[in-house]
C-alpha cells in the first residue's frame, strides 16, 4: 500500500520510523495536505502526523476541523453517501479511479476518520451531507 505522510518534519520521522518494517509504501511526503493534493503523487492513503505515531487522529464532532473540504472533496463526499464505489463516482466526474482514491484519502484525513463509511457519518454529523 502506498502511503502520503503529512505533517511537521519531526512527526513525518515518526512515522517513516514506525512504517521502517511494514509492508507499506511511503509515496510522498508534505507538509499539508493542500500540498499532497497539488502534487497529484499517486497513494492509496494518507498518515497524518499527530504527534503520536499513525494513530489516526480523533476529531471531536464540536471540534473544527484545520482544512476545509474542497469544493471536489464535497463532490465526491456526496456520491460516497449515496453509497457509490469508486469506479462509479470517477465516471460521474471524469476522473480517474487513482484521483477518487486519492480524493477519498484526503477527506478521510481532513474529517479523521479510518475509513469512508466513518467518513460520511462525520460529514452528515457536521451538515456537510445529508441523505
Amino acid at each position: 500500500m502506498r502511503l502520503l505522510l503529512v505533517g511537521r518534519p519531526d512527526e513525518r520521522a515518526r512515522l517513516r520510523a514506525e512504517l521502517d518494517h511494514s509492508s507499506f509504501t511511503i509515496a510522498g511526503e508534505f507538509a499539508t495536505l493542500a500540498e499532497a493534493r497539488a502534487s497529484r503523487v499517486e497513494a492509496d492513503g494518507v498518515l497524518l502526523g499527530a504527534g503520536r505515531g499513525f494513530t489516526p487522529r480523533q476529531i471531536d464532532d464540536g471540534d473544527q476541523f484545520e482544512e476545509p473540504l474542497t469544493p471536489r472533496e464535497i463532490e465526491v463526499l456526496e456520491l460516497l453517501a449515496e453509497g457509490l464505489p469508486n469506479k462509479t463516482i470517477a465516471a460521474r466526474l471524469g476522473i480517474s479511479d487513482q484521483t477518487v482514491k486519492f480524493h477519498v484519502a484526503a477527506i478521510c484525513g481532513k474529517l479523521g476518520a479510518a475509513n469512508r463509511t466513518e467518513a460520511v457519518r462525520r460529514a452528515i454529523r457536521r451538515g456537510l451531507v445529508s441523505l
